[in-house]
């Protein structure tokens, strides 16, 4: 099967970021590759509509199939709730919370992200999935896009 990639806003906006450009445009290699698939949500099309349009615009480049589109349910938003309550991370990372429990929810196999302050940092990702065990769902593997593209065998 191929591998569910769960992205967040952080990594749309790295393909356009000098500092990130070189992996982010790696991973979505992989996408155009039809080697893995982009889970994609309402949270960061709602994040998106404050970008330039080129970066609005950039998923749009890619093969519908190659793209997975979940909602933020209401068992999502009790879920983020849940991690602000945990203090996982402070209340103005409402969104960043929402994204990781979309991810749960979705089983999704991993969460990439550029963000490495509310998202991809291990004592948060050791938070998030105390709750995620609390509640009773499975831990969420979260990395940031270097660690999803391939590299050669040297």
């Amino acid at each position: 099967m191929k591998q569910r990639i769960y992205i967040d806003t952080s990594v749309v906006g790295g393909f356009f970021d000098k500092e990130f450009e070189t992996e982010t445009k790696a991973l979505f290699e992989r996408l155009k590759n039809k080697e893995c698939i982009f889970v994609v949500s309402s949270v960061l099309q709602k994040e998106l509509l404050g970008a330039p349009q080129y970066v609005r615009e950039l998923l749009n480049n890619y093969d519908t199939n190659s793209l997975e589109y979940v909602e933020l349910t209401p068992e999502a938003i009790e879920l983020a709730k849940d991690y602000l309550a945990a203090e996982v991370v402070g209340k103005a990372s409402l969104e960043d919370c929402q994204h990781i429990a979309i991810a749960t929810l979705n089983k999704v196999d991993v969460l990439a992200s550029w963000n490495f302050k509310h998202i991809v940092n291990l004592d948060r990702i050791k938070g998030y999935n105390a709750v995620n065990l609390k509640n009773g769902h499975s831990i969420l593997e979260i990395r940031n896009p270097k660690d999803l593209i391939h590299y050669e065998n040297s």
